[in-house]
């Protein structure tokens, strides 16, 4: 059975950090490709970072570049996402998700993120 299960969401104040981290199953890892999404409230998805199945290659939207770090580690069926300089705007339901040539074909369950002072 495949399975994402993403965690490390919560309320933090903005500029303040949060770490998500996505622990995969059920199928060869290390083969895929690795992307964050997140939909806030009443929005439509947007997609947030992604990692290629090597871990050399990373990409992010404009919205968070310079603020998020996209990583993974292979022996550990892990990506992981690190959050600085928090935004009230970042407030969403974080998912990860598993795929190749942009399609994303396993999805976790999502962690929620709230920047709030």
């Amino acid at each position: 059975e495949v399975q994402l299960v993403a965690s490390g969401g919560g309320l933090v104040q903005p500029g303040g950090s949060l770490r998500l981290s996505c622990v995969a199953s059920g199928f060869t890892f290390g083969n895929y490709d690795m992307t964050w999404v997140r939909q806030a409230p009443g929005k439509g998805a947007e997609w947030v970072s992604a990692i290629d199945a090597s871990g050399r290659n990373t990409f992010y939207a404009d919205s968070v570049k310079g603020r998020f770090t996209i990583a993974r580690d292979n022996a550990k069926n892990t990506v992981f996402l690190q959050m600085n300089s928090l935004k009230p705007e970042d407030t969403a339901v974080y998912y990860c998700a598993a795929g190749s040539n942009r399609e994303w074909n396993y999805w976790g369950q999502g962690t929620q993120v709230t920047v709030s002072s």
